[in-house]
């Protein structure tokens, strides 16, 4: 086999190794691996995305990586996408009658975070959607500032980014082999063997296993399988400009795409790291919250699928080295929100592994390297 060396090698082409490697190229010499025929073929492929900062009910951590990357989406640089990255979305939150309190409380958690939202009346709801069920109208939050997201032109724009650097992308690159030695990680590859002195596991649901070949200890990665379906609008309703919905307590959702609709039953499932697939249940509770929330009755399902979101214990990202190996990098347990935070943790992710601490904008805002070090899963 041939060796290449280089000053990064990044295993994993998903958005948060193809966000690394984007910012890594304007530093140095990166390789990024792809175990799959193409960057993205599971969880990034596969997201329904929103740009939103009620993330997590506003969790202030997540909502500091989402401001810190709103700049890039409204005005990317220069020849990085022929396609905006962002496109305005109306988006309300629901509950039942019985259970409005929990809009109540989110309205004064956005408050905490400057997120603006209002209350509609009834008429006012109605108009934006026309199908909501009578149920769902005693109180409706709307959220400002919500945008949907081009995620093929994002992750796509970090990859050309990539190659226009002259850096290389590799793919159908499993790693069979990671040792370290004499300052240098060597990986080995279906494709050949590639050594650099840093290595940044962006590995998604493998990461834990890409870890175990350098017998470094894991840190917990809990794969979490989402199940998504389509189905069609009524003949005569067109939803494109319907909001994106969210419901407050159990966190189901749904929204237009494509004049059809997408909807979640928000299942979590653990699962082993794989090619997720949907499950009928999951397909079932999705067409069933559909239908409770709405005046639609599902008879069909155009198409479902499903993903994994990769959390660890607290559902914070790791970001950083790890304490027993140096020059191995965590970048992992983005499950949910990467990416619309890949800009942010793309920057943290380069300045971190040169040694330069927080990008300013964003430990500004509060967030510190302890909150996302891979030391608080190894004490």
């Amino acid at each position: 086999m041939t060796s290449t060396s280089a000053d990064f090698i990044i295993i994993g082409g998903g958005i948060a190794g193809a966000s690394a490697g984007y910012e890594l190229s304007k530093v140095g010499r990166v390789i990024l691996l792809e175990k799959e025929n193409r960057p993205g073929y599971h969880t990034t492929g596969r997201s329904a995305a929103i740009f939103t900062k009620s993330y997590r009910d506003g969790d202030p951590l997540i909502n500091a990586l989402v401001v810190t990357s709103e700049a890039f989406f409204k005005a990317p640089p220069a020849g990085f996408t022929d396609h905006p990255l962002i496109s305005p979305r109306a988006m309300i939150h629901i509950a039942s009658k019985d259970k409005t309190a929990a809009l109540d409380d989110l309205h004064e958690k956005l408050k905490r975070i400057n997120v603006a939202s209002r209350f509609l009346s009834r008429d006012e709801a109605r108009a934006l959607l026309p199908i909501l069920a009578e149920n769902y109208q005693e109180k409706v939050l709307f959220e400002e500032e919500i945008y949907d997201m081009d995620v093929s032109a994002l992750h796509e724009g970090f990859l050309q980014g990539i190659k226009a650097a002259g850096q290389d992308i590799i793919s159908t690159a499993e790693v069979t082999g990671l040792h370290s030695s004499g300052g240098l990680w060597t990986v080995t590859t279906s494709q050949g063997i590639y050594r650099a002195p840093v290595v940044i596991n962006a590995a998604g649901a493998w990461v834990d296993e890409v870890a175990a070949l350098a017998d470094i200890a894991p840190i917990d990665i809990r794969p979490l399988r989402r199940t998504m379906i389509m189905v069609s609008a009524p003949d005569d309703m067109d939803p494109r400009d319907w909001p994106f919905v969210m419901e407050a307590t159990q966190g189901f959702y749904f929204r237009p795409d494509s004049g059809k609709l997408i909807a979640t039953p928000a299942d979590e499932h653990l699962s082993p790291p794989c090619d997720a697939q949907p499950e009928e249940i999951d397909i079932a509770y999705a067409a069933h919250y559909l239908q409770e929330t709405t005046t639609l009755e599902v008879r069909k399902i155009d198409t479902s699928w499903a993903g994994l979101r990769n959390h660890v214990a607290d559902g914070y990202p790791v970001v950083g080295f790890d304490p027993a190996a140096p020059g191995f990098f965590w970048l992992a347990g983005q499950g949910g929100f990467g990416i619309k935070t890949a800009p942010a943790l793309g920057r943290i992710t380069a300045a971190l592994v040169q040694g330069k601490g927080l990008p300013e904008d964003v430990s500004r805002l509060g967030l510190t390297e302890a909150q996302i070090s891979v030391r608080r899963l190894k004490r």
